[in-house]
């Protein structure tokens, strides 16, 4: 019977979401010894930060990732400007990106908890905004 491994990572600012990069980014394996056998359930993007799930549990894997259930996920993002209810409503409908339209997003605006600093700092406008 096959043990199954999971393990819950916080990907930094600036690694990718994948074990191996031929172009010299830090990846996951920078981050700790994982076996060999693990895969990262779904991707930040590089410049993007947060919870990652890694594990050999392709059946789990599937049930999170497959569009077909429907998983529901859940992001905090912050962003230049704040956006009005047209823009929101526009988010809540589904957006077309890549010729592709989203489903529709439960979306609202949040008072910013506290988070660390980033390394390196998100970049400050003194005029324009941020939400």
């Amino acid at each position: 019977m096959k043990k199954y491994k999971y393990y819950l990572v916080y990907k930094p600012y600036g690694v990718l979401s994948q074990f191996s990069d031929n172009q010299g980014h830090p990846t996951l394996k920078s981050l700790f010894p994982f076996p060999e056998d693990v895969y990262p359930v779904g991707r930040l993007d590089m410049d993007s930060e947060g919870l990652l799930l890694i594990t050999n549990d392709k059946k789990f894997n599937s049930l999170l990732l497959n569009p077909r259930y429907r998983h529901e996920r859940e992001y905090y993002v912050r962003v230049e400007g704040i956006p009005d209810e047209e823009a929101l409503d526009k988010l809540r409908k589904g957006v077309v990106i890549k010729g592709m339209k989203t489903l529709p997003s439960k979306i609202r605006l949040i008072d910013s908890p506290e988070l660390p600093e980033r390394i390196p700092p998100i970049r400050k406008r003194l005029n324009i905004p941020t939400s």
